[in-house]
């Protein structure tokens, strides 16, 4: 069985009207739930063992500060088509996925993660967590999916969770 997680980056701040997008800095919320976030990843025992990145100042810090909570380092890639990707593009990243890995962890941006996450919640998808996406997938959520199979011919999964800083907190 493999796991994917689908995590949206923390909270970005906007102080400086003059940064480009792509070099936005986590705000302060934004430090704490991806320490938050990593601390739950560990103690759930949800540990990638690969990881794509955007290679975007806050989801790399995301990313540095979620891996700083975990027991081991997973194999990372600071990906640039992961930046504003589409779901279909997040998808095809997923599909080069080392077939060695077991868990494989994507550090991405809305909308296309969360378009991803809904369009593979698949059967036996869990309701309260489904029910989460219809809500909203705010920064730093966390959907995790189960499926057997390989990693290129992932289509559809099951949903199992889908976890946010406030619900954690």
């Amino acid at each position: 069985m493999r796991q994917l997680l689908l995590l949206r980056h923390a909270k970005s701040s906007w102080d400086d009207p003059d940064l480009d997008d792509f070099d936005r800095p986590l705000a302060e919320r934004g430090l704490k739930a991806a320490k938050l976030m990593g601390r739950e990843l560990a103690a759930r025992d949800w540990l990638p063992d690969q990881v794509l990145v955007s290679s975007a100042l806050r989801t790399r810090d995301t990313w540095r500060l979620v891996a700083a909570e975990l027991p081991a380092h997973p194999r990372v890639a600071f990906a640039q088509p992961l930046y504003e990707a589409s779901a279909a593009d997040i998808l095809d990243q997923i599909h080069k996925a080392d077939r060695s890995s077991g868990c494989l962890m994507v550090v991405g941006h809305n909308p296309g993660l969360e378009s991803l996450a809904k369009q593979l919640a698949g059967p036996g998808s869990e309701a309260k967590a489904h029910k989460r996406f219809e809500e909203k997938f705010p920064t730093a959520a966390l959907a995790r999916f189960v499926f057997d199979g390989e990693w290129s011919a992932l289509v559809s999964a099951r949903l199992t969770h889908c976890l946010r800083p406030k619900d954690l907190g």
